[in-house]
C-alpha cells in the first residue's frame, strides 16, 4: 500500500454535536447565569459533554443523590438476571428502623423488590434502600463496597460511599462531577425514569396498610419533559437536585449541590435546564456505513475501485449556529491491494470545527473486492499485452 496519501475536504451542511465527552473541557468557561449552589453541573447524558460547570471537582456530601448509586446496582442485577422485580424481600429489622426519609417498612414482613426500588427512587426511602441493599449483598456494609467498587470502574475517582442511603455519615463525599458521570451510566436505563417521573403513588404493605407516596422532585410535575434523577437534602449537604429532562431527542441533566434553600435547588436546575435546551441541540450526523461519495483506487481486485464509506457513527453536541464551520477531511492512501473485504479499515475520516479537528472516525471499504478469477485473471494479462 502506497505511503503517500490524498486528502479529500467534505464540507457538511447539517449539524453536529461534539463528542469529547466527559472528559473534556466543558463547552463554556465559567457559568452563563448567577447561581447560588456551591456546585453545579449542566451536561447531555448520552455523550456526557458537559456543557458548563461551577466548583464541579469539590468534594460535597449530597444526601438522598447517594440513591442513584444503589438504584444503579439493582437496576444492572435485574439486567444480567440476578434478581427479579417479582422477587420476595423480607425487610429486616436494621431496615425498618432507618431513620430519614421512609416508605414505612414493616419489619419482618415481605416486600416485592419491585415496591422496594420504585420507594428508593421515587420517595427516597430509606427504609427500602437497606432492605435492598441487605437482599443482594447480605449486608449494607458488602453492598458499600460494592457502590464503591462501581463508582471506581466509572472513573468516579472523587467519591466515596459509607452507607446506601446519604444518611449523614462521616467519610462520605462525591462531587458534581462524579454525580454527573453517575446520571449518564443510570440515564442507560429506562426503567429508572419509569419510577422516578411518578408524581404521586401508594405502597399497599402486606397487612393492608397504605402508605402514601410523593415525588421529592418537583420538577417531574412543572417542568414539562422532565422524569428524573433524584433530591437529596441534609444540613450538611443542604439542599442538592439533580434534574433531567428530554426534548427533541436530547436528554441534559443538571445538577446543583449546596443550595442554601430548597425551592433555589429547582429554580436553578430549571434555568439550567432552559438554557441548554434553548442554546445547544444533540444530532446524530452520521452512521455507521453511511457512504461518503468517495472511491479509492485497487490494484489487483475484480473491480477497479471501491466506494468508502463511514467505520462508525458520530453524535455530538454543537451550540446553535456553529453547523457552518463544521467539515469532514478524508486522509488516503492512493490506493489498496486486493483482497479487500467489506468492513477492512482503508483511511480517517477527521471531523473540524472551525479548522480544528474534534473527532477521528475510520474510513471503510463498502464492499468486497476479491481478486480477479482465473480466466478474468488471464483475460487481462492478455488484454495488457496488446
Amino acid at each position: 500500500m502506497s505511503f503517500f496519501r490524498r486528502t479529500v475536504t467534505l464540507v457538511m451542511t447539517f449539524c453536529l454535536l461534539l463528542p469529547m465527552m466527559a472528559a473534556a473541557r466543558p463547552l463554556e468557561e465559567g457559568q452563563p447565569m448567577s447561581l447560588t449552589s456551591l456546585a453545579a453541573i449542566l451536561a447531555e447524558t448520552s455523550t456526557g459533554t458537559i456543557i458548563f460547570e461551577k466548583n464541579a471537582d469539590e468534594k460535597r456530601e449530597v444526601a438522598s443523590i447517594t440513591k442513584l448509586m444503589t438504584a444503579l446496582l439493582v437496576l444492572e442485577a435485574l439486567e444480567r438476571g440476578e434478581v427479579q422485580l417479582t422477587d420476595s424481600v423480607q425487610v429486616s429489622r436494621n431496615a425498618a428502623a432507618m431513620k430519614g426519609s421512609q416508605a414505612l417498612l414493616d419489619a419482618n414482613a415481605t416486600y416485592s423488590l419491585e415496591d422496594l426500588l420504585r420507594t428508593t427512587i421515587m420517595a427516597s426511602a430509606n427504609d427500602s434502600a437497606v432492605a435492598l441493599a441487605e437482599y443482594l449483598c447480605g449486608s449494607e456494609e458488602a453492598f458499600v463496597t460494592r457502590m464503591n467498587a462501581r463508582a471506581r470502574e466509572l472513573g468516579m475517582n472523587n467519591t466515596n460511599y459509607v452507607n446506601c442511603t446519604g444518611y449523614p455519615q462521616q467519610g462520605q463525599y462525591t462531587t458534581a462531577r462524579d454525580v454527573c458521570i453517575l446520571c449518564c451510566e443510570v440515564a442507560k436505563h429506562p426503567r429508572y425514569t419509569q419510577y422516578s417521573s411518578v408524581w404521586i403513588d401508594k405502597l399497599t404493605h402486606p397487612g393492608g396498610r397504605v402508605t402514601d407516596l410523593t415525588n421529592t422532585n418537583r420538577l417531574v410535575r412543572f417542568y414539562q419533559g422532565c422524569d428524573g434523577f433524584k433530591t437529596g437534602s441534609t444540613d450538611a449537604a443542604k439542599y442538592c437536585l439533580a434534574a433531567t429532562a428530554e426534548k427533541n431527542g436530547m436528554r441534559l441533566v443538571a445538577i446543583v449541590l449546596g443550595t442554601p434553600v430548597s425551592q433555589t435547588r429547582f429554580d436553578e436546575a430549571r434555568a439550567m435546564l432552559d438554557y441548554g435546551f434553548a442554546n445547544y441541540q444533540r444530532v446524530a450526523i452520521a452512521n455507521k456505513g453511511d457512504l461518503l461519495g468517495e472511491s479509492m483506487p485497487i490494484h489487483g481486485g475484480a473491480v477497479d475501485a471501491v466506494e468508502l464509506a463511514l467505520g462508525s457513527g458520530l453524535s455530538m453536541l454543537l451550540k446553535n449556529g456553529q453547523q457552518s464551520g463544521l467539515k469532514l477531511e478524508l486522509s488516503l492512501p492512493d490506493y489498496a491491494d486486493a483482497p479487500i473485504v467489506q468492513g477492512d479499515v482503508l483511511g480517517m475520516v477527521n471531523v473540524l470545527l472551525d479548522g480544528q479537528v474534534i473527532a477521528k472516525l475510520n474510513c471503510v471499504a463498502a464492499a468486497d473486492v476479491p481478486r480477479p478469477g482465473f480466466i478474468e485473471g488471464l483475460y487481462r494479462i492478455l488484454n495488457n499485452w496488446r
